[in-house]
């Protein structure tokens, strides 16, 4: 016993000490040691800047007033501050849809700060009037309270109405959410840029899979996208035919999902029926017919699981057979810690 605890003793001042934690490095923030971009006495910009001229002149003939102007601290592109009359003002068509409830509570704290402080970010329009690709919501609530005009702060890059969906992490995006302004990000694009393909808008679109799903969600509102992401995450990829041709197969894609979520819903009819009322019911379903789910990854792979078609055939057929009397309560229990405490949801 004795030897036994001297040996411990010595592999425990063995080790050493002040051993990082696992994941430590992921979190650290290390600053770059090369510094970018502009220096601040180079940032100004004269609003009669010939590069401004345009952008100027369109904001006075829509009764703007601009206030100043400096290019952007990394790109140098030139950005101007005016103020915009509210009505001159629309969001992109490919937001995600308006909360009423965020828009009443933001106008709430809004007036009770006296202070609109947020300029909104803006871009040319399709039309040629003025897009903000990130303020629809502070639009919304501007518009509850009367206000006359909004700061803002506009870019003569149009691209930058689909590149600025991809900062917005403050609010995260649910499934629903990321998914319909991704579907219509490319249904726009498949009408203003017909050779694009879905690959030049990877950064953009983030997900094949928020493509297909957002073609669910046009044709289902209610669907349950984010329960089926985890196997479009293994099998749908971006295309390399242009967006409008790919958007045809998408919507075969599309079709055939709802018809398989058609029949979890009746699996999960069948097993309420049996007396089950978990939460987990649909991600249990799902887990049983996904004909990839024990398919592992490879670190650096960047190819599909299984061909999206023969995938969603498979996933139809293990639907159909799907035997909701062969399942025990142990069955779902597992599935539930497997998930993490997380129900089905969006």
């Amino acid at each position: 016993m004795a030897k036994a605890a001297a040996k411990k003793s010595a592999r425990s001042k063995a080790k050493p000490k002040g051993r990082a934690k696992p994941g430590a490095a992921r979190k650290r923030l290390t600053p770059a040691k090369q510094k970018r971009g502009l220096e601040p006495e180079s940032a100004p910009v004269a609003l009669d800047a010939p590069e401004l001229a345009e952008l100027v002149a369109q904001v006075r003939a829509a009764g703007g007033a601009p206030i100043g102007a400096y290019r952007d601290p990394l790109s140098s592109h030139p950005l101007l501050l005016a103020m915009l009359p509210l009505d001159a003002l629309e969001p992109t068509p490919f937001q995600r849809d308006l909360s009423p409830t965020h828009v009443k509570r933001l106008a709430q704290k809004i007036d009770e700060a006296s202070a609109f402080l947020d300029p909104v970010i803006v871009v040319r329009g399709a039309q040629g009037g003025f897009w903000t690709p990130n303020g629809r919501h502070r639009l919304a609530a501007a518009k509850v309270l009367g206000t006359r005009a909004l700061t803002a702060l506009i870019s003569a890059d149009e691209a930058l109405a689909f590149k600025i969906l991809a900062l917005n992490t403050e609010k995260a995006h649910n499934t629903k959410d990321r998914s319909l302004e991704v579907i219509r990000m490319a249904q726009s694009l498949a009408g203003s840029r017909p050779r694009a393909t879905e690959p030049e808008f990877a950064n953009e679109f983030e997900l094949a899979a928020y493509l297909t799903l957002g073609l669910c969600y046009q044709e289902s509102p209610r669907f349950a996208g984010g329960a089926y992401l985890p196997f479009l995450r293994k099998v749908d990829r971006f295309s390399p035919k242009t967006i409008a041709a790919s958007l045809r197969d998408r919507a075969g894609y599309a079709s055939r999902l709802l018809e398989i979520d058609a029949a979890v819903k009746q699996a999960i009819a069948k097993l309420q029926a049996r007396g089950f009322q978990s939460p987990y019911l649909r991600t249990f379903v799902i887990a049983r017919i996904n004909p990839v789910r024990f398919v592992k990854t490879k670190k650096g792979e960047t190819g599909p699981a299984m061909a999206i078609g023969a995938a969603l055939t498979r996933m139809a057929a293990s639907a159909r057979k799907f035997d909701p009397g062969a399942v025990r309560e142990r069955d779902l229990q597992l599935a539930a810690a497997a998930s993490g405490g997380a129900p089905d949801g969006e």
